[in-house]
Parts: structure tokens; sequence; C-alpha cells
């Protein structure tokens, strides 16, 4: 399953710190988005924290046993505690806590995609955009019970509200799942910032129109900007290519 990708982030408008990281695997085997909260130091160290070691833990067991979302849970677990243990050592950042969104590459001919808070993966197939992923937010709680619209839940006041973090001891619940693609889909990762900016309609049309990922997650970037750019941008885009 051959593929090109590209990454990209960028602090906004508005904040002075970016918050958000990513990690593009050289090989394209697996790609990190992580949206770090609990003030400027805290959400900067939470980010990283969970990055390098969702990295370091994948390649050290990328060849072991395990399959795709054992792999996969493990990793993140071990993020948490890594995070866990720095607030421990810093108490100045006892808040902090970081989103995460992870897709990987095996062999199993599909990929695999974990994900906790609201960083997202979408998929593109031909015109049609796709949120693989579910928000863990108390406002996609709410859509979920009906209780709210889904135009509500985008104005809601409690939308950036999190039910899942990295960085938690109480933390329950990694979503795993596999990723169904086509030669010719594209893959996006990417943080709130985008898409607290941008509707889905507006985030698939870079995705269509322009062919090169690094050109497409730039004018994402500028987009997201461009409707006020409130909070940190990151997105990674993975291009299945066409055989």
């Amino acid at each position: 399953m051959k593929r090109s990708f590209a990454g990209k982030t960028d602090t906004g408008l508005v904040r002075s710190v970016n918050q958000d990281s990513y990690y593009i695997d050289p090989d394209g085997r697996f790609f990190i988005v992580a949206d770090g909260m609990g003030g400027h130091a805290g959400g900067q160290e939470a980010s990283r924290i969970a990055t390098g070691a969702i990295q370091s833990y994948l390649l050290e067991h990328w060849e072991g046993p395990e399959d795709s979302p054992l792999l996969l849970s493990q990793a993140l677990l071990i993020a948490n505690q890594a995070i866990l243990t720095d607030q421990l050592e810093h108490p100045e950042r006892a808040d902090m806590g970081t989103t995460a969104v992870v897709l990987i590459f095996r062999d199993e001919g599909r990929p695999w995609c974990a994900n906790i808070g609201d960083s997202r993966l979408y998929r593109l197939h031909g015109s049609h955009l796709d949120q693989i992923t579910e928000d863990q937010t108390w406002v996609a709680q709410a859509v979920k019970r009906k209780a709210l619209t889904p135009d509500q839940a985008r104005s809601h006041p409690w939308r950036h509200v999190l039910s899942q973090c990295l960085g938690r001891d109480d933390l329950q619940e990694i979503d795993i799942l596999p990723v169904d693609v086509k030669p010719g889909d594209r893959l996006l990762l990417c943080s709130d910032g985008l898409t607290e900016e941008l509707s889905d309609p507006l985030i698939a049309s870079p995705l269509k129109s322009i062919r090169a990922c690094e050109g497409a997650a730039t004018a994402l970037i500028e987009a997201a900007k461009d409707k006020g750019g409130r909070d940190n941008i990151t997105v990674v885009i993975v291009t299945i290519d066409l055989k």
C-alpha cells in the first residue's frame, strides 16, 4: 500500500505558544497528532511527551507479536503513564493533558487508528469526506443521546470539554478501529484548531483539489487562519497512491 504524506503545524493568529505536536514516521508506517492543554508549558509538555512516548513504543514493538489494536492500546497507555509521571515530578504541570490520534500501517492489509479526545481522523473517498473517529467530548455524547443537534454542538459553550484525554489516572476508553481505504483515498489527521474554524465541506475542498500533500496541508492551515485561527492548527495528510 504505497502512500505519500506531509504534515504541518501553525500557532495560529491568537495563541502565542503552539501546544500541538505531531510526528510522521519517515517510512510512512505511522502518524501522530496531539493537542495539549493545561497552560502554555503544560500543554506543550503533555503533547510532546505523548508524541515521544507513542513514537518510541511503536518503534520498539513494531515487529513484535502484538496485533495492531493491542499495539496501539499499549502505546497510548504508556503515553498516559509518562504524562502522569511528569505531573508528579512537576506539580506546576499537574493539570496538563493532551488529545491523541494515531494512524498505523502494518501488514494486516488495512490501517488502524486510535484516538483520545477531539483530534480527528478523516477519510476522503472520491468527493466524499467521512469523519472516522468519534470525538470524546461532552457535546459529542450529547449529540449521540440526541440531547443536542450537530449544529447546536458546533457553537455550544461546552464543546471543548473532553470526556477523555491522556494525562488522567482514570483513563478508561481508547477508541481503536480499522480504517478501510482504497487507492486514491486521502486520510487527514488534525487538531481541533482546524475543525473549529472549518466545516467539513471547507476541509474537503483542498483535499480534493490540491494533489500534493504538502500543498493541501498548507492550504488547510491558511484557510483556518483566514477564518480566525483562534487555536493552534495541525494537519497530517496521507494519500493512498494509485498503483
